[in-house]
């Protein structure tokens, strides 16, 4: 009898102790934010620069503060998702090694994600006028999720990298990372070296 007792409690304490697990109040999983994403709409690059191309009207100019930053060095600024494409621009000027160590950087500096990145790809893009551009795409919980550069190999040689100033999880801001990315696309196919 003694024994039936005890079984009997043992059974009613674990059944309350099931219970009140599931009333236990659960925070809910975060939810994806809603990315209202427009539909792209271009505008030519004002005047003033070695080069233009087409940038979005959802996009700022920004001259570049960073303490080093060279003339013609500028982030084009998307204020709705803060967000931005950082070009920095750099004379060739008839030098292969310079050309060489500028290409090398680039890679350099995409390389400095790995420890995030789960890949990072290279791809040679042929533009609209037939040139080549190179662009660097990188997947995982980096900063920069791309990057290109394009040059005429004598007097020009532009870099570009899209930066997300969140710390969303990049999953959820693939919307923006594709807009922005084809966004940058764009831009590389609509180049001009003056």
């Amino acid at each position: 009898m003694r024994l039936f007792l005890l079984g009997f409690l043992l059974t009613l304490i674990s059944c309350g102790t099931a219970s009140e697990e599931e009333n236990t109040a659960m925070p809910r999983p975060k939810g994806f934010p809603l990315m209202e994403i427009p539909s792209h709409t271009y505008q030519t690059l004002e005047k003033g620069h070695p080069f233009s191309f087409e940038l979005s009207h959802f996009a700022e100019v920004k001259k570049d503060t960073f303490a080093r930053a060279e003339p013609h060095w500028m982030y084009i600024y998307y204020p709705r998702w803060d967000a931005f494409i950082q070009l920095t621009y750099k004379r060739v000027q008839g030098d292969r090694k310079r050309l060489d160590k500028m290409i090398r950087d680039s890679y350099v500096l995409a390389s400095k994600h790995q420890m995030k990145a789960n890949r990072i790809e290279d791809a040679v893009l042929t533009r609209m006028d037939g040139s080549k551009a190179t662009i660097i795409e990188l997947e995982g919980e980096v900063a920069t999720p791309f990057q290109f550069f394009a040059t005429d190999s004598t007097t020009h040689f532009l870099r570009g990298a899209v930066y997300l100033n969140t710390a969303m999880k990049n999953d959820s801001l693939a919307p923006v990372i594709r807009y922005l990315k084809q966004d940058a696309i764009h831009l590389i196919q609509t180049l001009q070296w003056k």
